[in-house]
């Protein structure tokens, strides 16, 4: 069972120095107190709420300062960048954490930063599978060349080639209910999170991602890592009132993020996207507690995360310490700490 924690968010008038320093604090604890991975996520344009724009800088200047953790990307955002480009750095970051880097890759279900870097958001599961195709070819070592529908070169020898070989272990997000079969058929581990999906929805969404996986002849049932935020306490009462205000404030803004993309052709069936911020819109704090989050102390910690682990079948829970951006530093390293000294040995 891995355990990683999920950096990306910053609180309200830090600097951006601080923010940064913040993420490396964390990352530095979770590598003394036995945590299994750093994964970072990918935020563009919206310096008020994130600094991880360049996540796989971030993931190197973790990868020098640590020794044992893994670092690993929640996710690359493969269309709003050049394939070469995105083979070369994340192969210098394995190689940086001499094997220690897993490439997390997905889409995003937000079009802004796609409209801002003139990339059309319509275009993004071509995009991604071209960009897909081009770094694994990439990562051989070898000259080639490729003419698809979006990206065009001849003759490229992209270096370096990353440490592990053939290539770091790819892990790819799902959020709609279209991708998840895709995930399945190309063989690979899946990444879900509980902010569009509730725990509920996401049941039946890796239930789709499992029948898809078999008919696709893999071996195996595939393999799931959770996201979810997650608060630990000394008691059930702190547990339960002193995140209400982050988590509550997160789902809010998620609800408006929903929102923004209402009424494009190129964010899914309107009525779907209608339905899910209805859903956000009217969630109340016990149904984010019930359905969306992980909180209590540690007992009550391993009986949650020990329950969803069997009824999903999941092989890694990765907690979000701060999704709401509001939660001070010290609460955070508390929860991380309970995680570490007393949830992960009673799960492993």
């Amino acid at each position: 069972m891995h355990f990683g924690i999920f950096l990306e968010e910053r609180r309200p008038g830090e600097t951006d120095l601080a923010a940064f320093q913040e993420t490396f604090q964390l990352a530095q604890a979770g590598e003394a107190w036995g945590l299994d991975g750093i994964w970072l996520g990918e935020i563009h344009f919206n310096p008020i709420r994130s600094v991880s724009s360049a996540p796989l800088a971030l993931a190197s200047y973790i990868a020098a300062r640590t020794r044992r953790v893994r670092i690993g990307m929640a996710v690359q955002v493969l269309p709003l960048g050049h394939p070469l480009r995105i083979a070369e750095e994340a192969a210098t970051v394995d190689q940086i954490s001499e094997g220690r880097f897993d490439f997390g890759i997905g889409r995003s279900g937000s079009p802004r930063a796609y409209d801002i870097l003139g990339v059309p958001y319509g275009e993004s599961q071509s995009r991604f599978e071209e960009c897909l195709a081009i770094i694994l070819q990439a990562w051989k070592g070898e000259r080639f060349s490729y003419h698809g529908r979006h990206y065009r070169f001849d003759n490229v020898l992209v270096g370096p080639r990353p440490y592990q070989l053939p290539h770091p272990p790819l892990r790819m997000a799902a959020n709609s209910k279209e991708t998840f079969p895709v995930v399945a058929r190309l063989g690979l581990p899946l990444f879900v999170g509980l902010r569009d999906l509730d725990i509920p929805e996401l049941r039946l969404r890796i239930a789709d991602y499992r029948a898809a996986w078999r008919e696709a002849g893999h071996p195996g049932e595939g393999d799931v890592c959770l996201r979810m935020p997650i608060y630990a306490a000394p008691t059930a009462r702190e547990a339960v009132e002193e995140p209400r205000e982050n988590f509550t404030y997160f789902f809010q803004r998620h609800a408006e993020l929903t929102r923004s993309g209402m009424g494009r052709a190129d964010t899914g069936p309107a009525d779907r996207r209608q339905a899910k911020f209805e859903q956000l819109t009217h969630l109340t704090y016990e149904d984010i507690l019930e359905t969306r989050v992980a909180v209590g102390t540690a007992p009550a910690l391993v009986d949650r995360l020990g329950a969803l682990r069997d009824e999903l079948g999941l092989s890694g829970l990765v907690a979000e310490l701060n999704p709401g951006g509001l939660m001070p530093l010290a609460r955070m390293e508390r929860t991380l700490r309970i995680l570490t000294h007393e949830v992960m040995p009673a799960l492993r």
